[in-house]
């Protein structure tokens, strides 16, 4: 289901840890897609971030999935969501 629901909102999406960690921080962010298989630095900082901001937090298992569920040709650790 988190697959489809990224590929529902390709339009509202920001892609890659850095973007994430930044939007979340202006709060522009309704939701966060964090891949099992990233490095573990990764996950943690943006599980932690989201963990402050109160923003939704959605594990799914792979980088590659994720990336092609945004219609990008190579994997994608973290996806946010913009409001």
């Amino acid at each position: 289901m988190s697959y489809e629901k990224v590929t529902q909102v390709k339009s509202r999406l920001l892609i890659g840890t850095k973007q994430t960690l930044k939007a979340m921080k202006n709060g522009d962010v309704s939701e966060v897609f964090i891949a099992d298989d990233a490095d573990q630095h990764i996950i943690e900082k943006i599980e932690r971030a989201a963990n402050e901001l109160n923003v939704p937090c959605v594990r799914v298992d792979s980088k590659k999935k994720l990336g092609a569920a945004c219609g990008i040709d190579v994997g994608a650790s973290a996806v946010a969501v913009k409001q």
